[in-house]
């Protein structure tokens, strides 16, 4: 077996980069794919993957000999397998949704006091929303993040707010107590949140919220666009199509079994 011909420390960003690329294909990348992309001898690059596919943080498919994530990186963050079932379950009424709406849906759980996407599926068009699978994303600046928030006790949604902090990612964030508390309690009065260029300038997201079997929200589904994606004429219809999806990735969540993580 060829040993790595570089110190440790860049062995070791390279294997680091692999999985982040990894993460960002969802149908997987080759060898020479991942060689190319990142610049790594594809010796040195076949074995970091084989290591990696050892330990279970890599997988590869035999038919194609593409790697993907596996879940022993999925771990890392808490209740991979749980989170994988909801990513399973939804990502069909996804791409329905996409099909529907021409914007880009994400699915995001709670970890550790933020939203974390954990799967995504791109709209077409030139309009691309940049983000990717394991993007960490504020809970107070997201709609995905207010629909995780608004069924969570008062006093849950103030202490995350206060280790986190309510940062001002652009002039529409909120950024006090009372007026996020007065948000999420319409969030939860309509069934919907709306980020009206409070995380990014130019974008407007949706979200809703997916209850499991024991009526939590275990997971929120939004959708992303530009303005004019998500004028006054077009919300309604968005929002009533984004919900709608949320009730039935929700009911087949509930008959599957599937929970989300603590």
């Amino acid at each position: 077996m060829a040993a790595v011909d570089t110190s440790p420390a860049t062995a070791v960003e390279r294997a680091l980069n692999i999985l982040e690329a990894a993460a960002q294909r969802r149908e997987g990348l080759t060898n020479a794919e991942i060689s190319r992309k990142l610049g790594i001898p594809k010796s040195s690059a076949s074995y970091i993957l084989r290591t990696l596919e050892k330990r279970s943080y890599l997988r590869r498919e035999a038919e194609t000999g593409r790697y993907r994530l596996g879940l022993k990186i999925l771990s890392l963050g808490g209740d991979a397998q749980a989170n994988l079932d909801i990513a399973d379950v939804a990502l069909p009424f996804m791409r329905s949704l996409v099909e529907r709406i021409h914007l880009t849906v994400h699915l995001a759980v709670l970890d550790q006091g933020e939203a974390v996407y954990i799967e995504k599926v791109e709209a077409p068009g030139f309009f691309k929303v940049n983000t990717w699978v394991g993007r960490r994303m504020f809970l107070h600046s997201t709609s995905v993040g207010k629909c995780l928030l608004a069924w969570l006790p008062k006093h849950e949604v103030e202490t995350i707010a206060k280790q986190q902090g309510l940062k001002k990612r652009t002039p529409e964030t909120i950024t006090s107590m009372p007026k996020l508390l007065a948000d999420l309690e319409h969030v939860k009065q309509s069934g919907y949140a709306v980020d009206d260029e409070e995380n990014s300038l130019g974008a407007r997201c949706l979200g809703a919220p997916i209850f499991d079997t024991e009526g939590n929200v275990t997971a929120a589904l939004g959708a992303s666009g530009t303005l004019t994606q998500t004028d006054e004429v077009n919300m309604p219809r968005i929002i009533e199509a984004l919900k709608e999806t949320a009730r039935r990735i929700s009911r087949q969540l509930q008959k599957s079994g599937a929970t989300g993580a603590a």
